[in-house]
């Protein structure tokens, strides 16, 4: 990974990192429409690069436990002194200034919702028109995962416990 020049540590740099479909740029080759991300402390934000260097995005929770509408804001503020990322989307609906439009046109909502509206949600939703989030389909997929290996354990220690009563042996 290559180290963000001193006098630039807000600057994005370009890599790209193919299982995750995003990749970092020079803020010369934003353009506009693209999903920008950036890391927080346990999550990624994520919002619409509408040019200027501004961004529009669901607040959210980005900056506090207070809950905040969809604005326009700087790139810089948007990055909250993190790298920025463009997520690649594939499958966007829309081209640039279409998914602008959109983003500009939900300026102001503030019906922000951690698991069924939030910035993810409303990117997907500006360039696919249909809203998901990711990062939610993870988490809500987890209790699934974690119940599906304590199911896998104690079939396998079922298929073992024969096995062990066989051979004249008490099991532990």
């Amino acid at each position: 990974m290559q180290n963000l020049p001193q006098d630039k540590p807000n600057a994005v740099i370009d890599m790209l990192d193919s299982t995750k479909r995003m990749c970092r740029i020079d803020d010369a080759a934003l353009i506009v429409g693209a999903h920008l991300v950036t890391q927080r402390s346990g999550y990624t934000h994520h919002g619409i690069y509408v040019g200027n260097r501004k961004v529009v995005h669901y607040a959210g929770l980005s900056r506090s436990l207070r809950r905040g509408p969809v604005q326009e804001t700087s790139l810089v503020e948007f990055a909250g002194g993190h790298d920025i990322w463009i997520k690649q989307t594939p499958h966007s609906r829309y081209s640039g200034e279409e998914v602008v439009r959109r983003a500009y046109f939900r300026l102001g909502e503030d019906h922000y919702r951690l698991t069924t509206n939030n910035c993810e949600h409303f990117c997907s939703w500006c360039l696919e028109g249909q809203s998901h989030s990711d990062q939610i389909d993870f988490l809500l997929a987890l209790p699934h995962r974690w119940l599906r290996s304590v199911l896998d354990a104690m079939t396998q220690l079922v298929r073992a416990k024969p096995e062990v009563a066989s051979a004249g042996r008490l099991p532990c």
